[in-house]
């Protein structure tokens, strides 16, 4: 951001979830910017146990997509130059902010995917939750000023999100691309940390000729519970 420039916090609606298809008008630039944001980060555990067993100890199972929470104000009092009084109040920036975060995708049946951007933040997800909360009105009760606040649900798309996790565990899928000097028993001692299960990678790989394999080639290596 270059110095003295006034950034304003922008949220773009798009069709698709690689974010490759913006949504016509769907774009939308606050023109206060916020006083705060809050990320929520949770964790879901698997507190079942055993049978016959007294207690359990909370296992991590996954870690459930971040979440933004957000304030946008709406004002025509006349406080904001770029947003001088109006007949119908802020019930026009009101409705073009619905329109980019709030509109049902007929195609994905499903709210549209939004991109909001602000300084050093960038936030990829869909809006889960909205109230508004209208505070001035004018004598003929039509709004002046409301705050909308919001709550979106965050996502990576799904080759970023294997990429950052990065998993190493026995009990999950994983596909491995065969280097020259590779074996599937070594392959399969560096996935599941015991080389006999290479007979059952073979075979959910069909492979006929296990002992040569070659270098580029793609190996499926199943889910293993021990």
């Amino acid at each position: 951001m270059s110095e003295g420039k006034l950034e304003k916090l922008k949220v773009v609606a798009y069709s698709d979830p690689k974010f490759n298809n913006k949504v016509g008008d769907g774009e939308f630039s606050t023109l206060m910017n916020p006083e705060k944001y809050v990320y929520t980060y949770k964790i879901e555990q698997d507190t079942q146990q055993a049978t016959g067993t007294s207690a359990a100890s909370p296992r991590f199972n996954k870690k459930l997509p971040e979440e933004l929470q957000l304030d946008f104000v709406f004002d025509r009092t006349g406080i904001i130059p770029e947003r001088p009084r109006t007949e119908d109040g802020i019930i026009d920036d009101l409705e073009k902010f619905k329109k980019v975060v709030l509109d049902y995708n007929g195609e994905q049946h499903k709210p549209n995917y939004v991109m909001i951007s602000w300084g050093s933040l960038l936030f990829k997800g869909s809006l889960t939750e909205m109230n508004v909360e209208f505070k001035l009105f004018r004598s003929d009760g039509t709004p002046l000023r409301a705050v909308a606040k919001a709550k979106f649900k965050g996502f990576v798309e799904d080759d970023l999100r294997v990429a950052k996790e990065n998993n190493q565990s026995p009990d999950l899928t994983h596909y491995r691309v065969v280097r020259a000097g590779q074996t599937l028993p070594l392959m399969a001692y560096e996935i599941y940390g015991d080389a006999s299960y290479y007979l059952e990678v073979a075979k959910a790989n069909k492979l006929v000729d296990f002992r040569n394999l070659q270098p580029g080639q793609e190996i499926y290596f199943p889910p293993i519970h021990k």
